[in-house]
């Protein structure tokens, strides 16, 4: 069998290992909170591809999959990085797919539109390092030892799997859709409720939906449809007010230089008439000057005269 499809094989045993820790994590974390088991994830079986599909990223990229084997800090800022992008990108997804925010961080610092925060960015960069230099290592060497039969027919199962899984919650997400679409209400806090309240009355399955993501937020289409026309009003306004306050700014300005320049004038006009009037004076004053000395010399002439 091709080396390529054997190392796609093991990546896909990877991403399932991983989805598998990420769920077990996730059912950890959130039956402490809450004192009771809760079914983490948007799929049904016991795993979450999300924090598979970031293991695999970061190790293909700096582990060494396609010959560049990062550093300490590479892998950290790889995985703080690539799967905060992933996180990003994933709640965007679900929430334009399904009209629901399936969880919010809005409370925490340093949060990007509540969809990822700082903790948990700092918490896969370590996460990253553990797996690429400690984790994978193990795993890539027992995987080692299987068949590339083993490896392609466990890669199968895992991917024949997860499609199914796929498939059949997609089905029960639309479910949860149409509930939140069929709202009338105009409050998101109130449809959510309704639509838990709705939910939990509906088959195990679909209850499942609601256990596992608690904090779920309505987003019904036509509100988000009210916000976007919302923002897209408020962004109309925005550049009106700067084009206004920039027309306005250019018409003082002008008035500013008009005014200057008439106090320009005014100034030139009253130093030129000075000018002037101190030239007429200065004139007056020689003109007085010469007939004191004509004055004087014809007086000289008279006296040297009698003598």
């Amino acid at each position: 069998m091709d080396a390529n499809m054997i190392t796609i094989g093991k990546l896909i045993i990877e991403m399932f290992l991983f989805s598998c820790a990420g769920w077990v994590m996730e059912v950890t974390l959130k039956s402490i909170q809450y004192h009771r088991f809760i079914n983490r994830g948007f799929l049904i079986g016991p795993y979450c591809p999300i924090y598979g599909c970031g293991a695999v990223a970061v190790t293909v990229i700096v582990g060494g999959i396609i010959g560049y084997e990062g550093s300490y800090l590479e892998t950290f800022l790889t995985g703080f990085v690539v799967c905060g992008v992933l996180e990003y990108f994933v709640s965007w997804y679900m929430e334009k797919l399904f009209h629901a925010r399936w969880w919010d961080y809005s409370t925490k610092p340093m949060n990007l539109n509540g969809r990822i925060w700082i903790g948990n960015l700092i918490l896969f960069g370590l996460g990253s390092v553990v797996i690429i230099k400690g984790v994978d290592p193990i795993l890539f060497t027992a995987l080692e030892s299987w068949s590339s039969r083993t490896v392609s027919l466990v890669a199968w199962i895992i991917v024949i799997v997860l499609v199914a899984d796929n498939v059949v919650s997609h089905m029960l997400m639309n479910i949860v859709k149409k509930e939140i679409d069929g709202r009338e209400e105009d409050n998101t806090e109130e449809i959510s409720r309704k639509v838990h309240e709705l939910l939990r009355n509906r088959k195990l399955l679909q209850r499942r939906i609601i256990a596992a993501y608690p904090n779920l937020q309505a987003r019904p289409k036509y509100l988000t449809q009210q916000l976007k026309e919302a923002k897209h009003e408020v962004k109309a306004a925005t550049k009106n007010a700067k084009q206004e306050v920039k027309a306005a700014t250019k018409t003082a300005k002008e008035e500013l230089e008009a005014a200057a320049s008439d106090v320009i004038r005014t100034v030139e006009h009253a130093v030129a008439g000075n000018a002037e009037e101190r030239e007429a004076r200065l004139a007056r004053s020689r003109e007085q000057l010469r007939v004191a000395k004509e004055k004087l010399q014809e007086i000289q002439e008279k006296l040297t005269y009698r003598k």
